[in-house]
């Protein structure tokens, strides 16, 4: 059948509604999916960053967990949902290293879009309150020593697996690998005195330093953490590969229109600078963030590049 004018009219009648649902939205609510369980800092950041965006938008944000695959099946989830402005991902940094350490993906890899980079909770490098080491230095120094040092980790591709293999590529650090299934429970065991130490998120050091059951040796990101300011970064002590953090970004499903993610960016950009949020996030050792979408794609593509030899020369693959 040939195609008339009257075919075009319908496609472009079709196609008005989409058009001015995007100019309208959002008019419902809004779902954000966390590729994690409950209660950890990637879900505390979404849960806070929500709240305060749902505010800017005048619609609901709901949180939904689903968690699993080391957030494959969340990301998953999210890949193929409709494009409609009414789901979004608040992932960590497996979205891009995943790819990198499993043998198969689910969905394509530009399945999914970057929106924002919504905030970091850096890594603490950590010891228990009584250990010997007193800076990174000395950690590493012994771990060259004998047999080296037992160093726990959230499983393979986490971000304390990388911390340790940095140390290791970097500084030559001598550093037993002890995966347990979450970052909570390498904390646990350091503190147990089962390995003699680990990294893991600020949120979940922080109360365990100011408890006195931790000792922080250094942070992990490219600046000191506000609500450790006394605690050195990894660079500041010498160890310039030390770079990594729990950041939390926002996705949204291929084909989003624009306008949409635009206001969205704009809208968490807006709640990561009010008061309250910050007040909410900063004493916790959540750093907000925000940027353009232009911003976040370039962190993601530099990410990549620099934790891609990492993954090569660690031979890190999955369970």
């Amino acid at each position: 059948m040939p195609f008339t004018r009257r075919h075009a009219c319908l496609l472009l009648t079709a196609a008005l509604p989409c058009i001015a649902n995007a100019a309208d939205w959002p008019t419902k609510t809004i779902r954000m999916v966390v590729p994690f369980g409950p209660g950890g800092a990637n879900d505390l950041v979404a849960r806070a960053v929500a709240e305060a965006t749902a505010r800017q938008l005048g619609q609901p944000i709901i949180i939904e967990n689903k968690a699993g695959a080391g957030s494959v099946v969340g990301s998953d989830v999210v890949a193929k949902s409709a494009p409609d402005g009414y789901t979004f991902l608040a992932p960590a940094g497996g979205i891009i290293t995943n790819p990198l350490i499993k043998a198969r993906m689910p969905y394509p890899a530009d399945a999914l879009v970057p929106v924002v980079l919504a905030a970091v909770s850096p890594s603490v490098i950590v010891v228990a309150a009584d250990s010997p080491y007193k800076d990174l230095k000395a950690l590493v120094a012994a771990s060259k020593q004998g047999q080296g040092l037992n160093f726990s980790t959230a499983g393979t591709g986490s971000t304390p697996h990388f911390v340790a293999e940095m140390l290791k590529v970097g500084a030559g650090a001598r550093l037993q690998i002890v995966p347990y299934k979450s970052g909570s429970e390498g904390v646990v065991a350091v503190i147990g005195k089962q390995v003699d130490a680990t990294s893991e998120s600020s949120v979940v050091t922080l109360p365990q330093i100011k408890g006195g059951k931790l000792r922080a040796l250094a942070s992990t990101w490219n600046r000191r953490i506000a609500a450790m300011p006394d605690v050195p970064t990894a660079q500041e002590q010498g160890f310039g590969n030390v770079f990594i953090g729990h950041w939390t970004g926002v996705f949204a499903p291929k084909g989003t229109p624009d306008d949409i993610l635009d206001k969205m960016n704009a809208a968490i950009n807006a709640a990561l600078k009010s008061p309250e949020l910050r007040a909410r996030l900063i004493p916790q050792g959540i750093d907000p963030l925000g940027g353009t979408r232009a911003d976040f794609a370039k962190f993601l593509s530099e990410e990549q590049k620099r934790l891609a030899p990492i993954v090569k020369a660690a031979q890190m693959k999955e369970d």
